[in-house]
């Protein structure tokens, strides 16, 4: 089984329990040996157990990870108004994401609850001009990239460049645990929506107005984030409870989302998680959740022995479902499965 570490934090662990995850050192699968095989065990109870690991030995320098810290300051320092002429639309999920913008809208609710407080920027993969699959999908297109921030798009394409080659390595892994082919979920990410969001949530103004995000589970297959050492990540295990997650500087935390959870048949677990900014300074992250290609059918893939109620999701239709439903005035559609819904 997969056991965390609490860490004793004074007074704050009297309200938020912090726990450790063991870090996985997963360069380790590159080799043909024992550690391989120790490293491959490690990070598949992981996501069986929690659907969460702590994973060092990524192939991501910390200059990397150091360079895309700074960029999401220097993005979210830019004034309002260039941050408003790039807000993002109905038409456009890309672009800036104001502060309060969307609401947690709660499957089948019909009342519009207090908005998430953070600021966002939502990039999604860059698709080339004169590719046909905009014509068939509508979440497809270019990027909007701020001018104003000194090398913005060669920043985030590179380290959007590495997580795409973190996501391969881990596709696999999973993909042999599960006995199918090697490759298997690699092919259902060509032209992907994969997609990426800056995030900043400001120091809190007052304690009954917390700076953060809802209680949610990822829509994507996995999710790739070098967390804020401010910290501030909270998620819940199948008791119920909830735990704020360490991660040392140098790793980089990957959680499973609700698309994989069906692809292994709930095998590997989607786990609800939250955020929030108690500290007194600003924080930063830049998650990347890997999408496939808005045809591809997510179905289960494999037969597994547990409470996982089957379902079969259509990715680019939910994609666009949890876009349409974001926005504060409208309430979740009733027409089928709510992919990131807290059930």
């Amino acid at each position: 089984m997969f056991f965390p570490v609490p860490i004793c934090n004074g007074e704050r662990e009297t309200k938020m329990r912090k726990v450790e995850l063991p870090s996985i050192d997963i360069n380790a699968l590159t080799f043909t040996s024992n550690s391989k095989h120790m490293a491959s065990s490690k990070l598949i109870e992981a996501f069986e157990d929690i659907g969460f690991a702590v994973v060092v030995g990524h192939g991501i320098g910390v200059e990397r990870l150091l360079e895309m810290r700074d960029l999401l300051i220097r993005v979210f320092d830019v004034s309002d108004s260039i941050k408003e002429n790039l807000t993002i639309s109905r038409d456009d999920y890309r672009g800036y994401i104001p502060l309060g913008f969307f609401s947690p809208n709660e499957k089948n609710a019909r009342t519009v609850t207090e908005p998430d407080a953070y600021e966002g920027f939502k990039l999604h993969w860059e698709c080339p001009e004169n590719n046909p699959v905009r014509d068939e999908c509508a979440l497809y297109g270019s990027n909007k990239w701020v001018k104003q921030v000194d090398k913005m798009s060669q920043i985030v394409l590179s380290y959007w460049n590495d997580c795409d080659r973190l996501a391969s390595t881990l596709f696999q892994q999973m993909a042999m645990a599960l006995d199918l082919e090697q490759n298997v979920f690699l092919d259902f990410f060509q032209e992907p929506l994969t997609n990426m969001t800056l995030l900043h949530y400001p120091v809190s103004v007052s304690k009954s107005r917390i700076s953060g995000i809802h209680p949610h589970k990822d829509i994507s297959a996995i999710t790739i984030l070098h967390p804020d050492p401010a910290g501030g990540l909270e998620i819940r295990t199948r008791e119920g409870e909830w735990i704020e997650i360490f991660c040392p500087p140098e790793a980089l935390l990957v959680n499973i989302g609700d698309l994989m959870e069906v692809w292994s048949g709930g095998r590997f677990i989607s786990t609800p998680h939250r955020v929030f900014n108690r500290g007194q300074e600003s924080r930063y992250s830049a998650p990347y959740f890997s999408v496939p290609r808005h045809s591809t059918l997510v179905k289960p893939l494999v037969e597994y022995e547990n409470s996982f109620e089957e379902r079969e999701i259509l990715a680019g239709e939910v994609s666009a479902e949890v876009w349409r439903t974001n926005w504060l005035d409208e309430s979740p559609s009733e027409s089928g499965y709510q992919l990131g819904a807290i059930n």
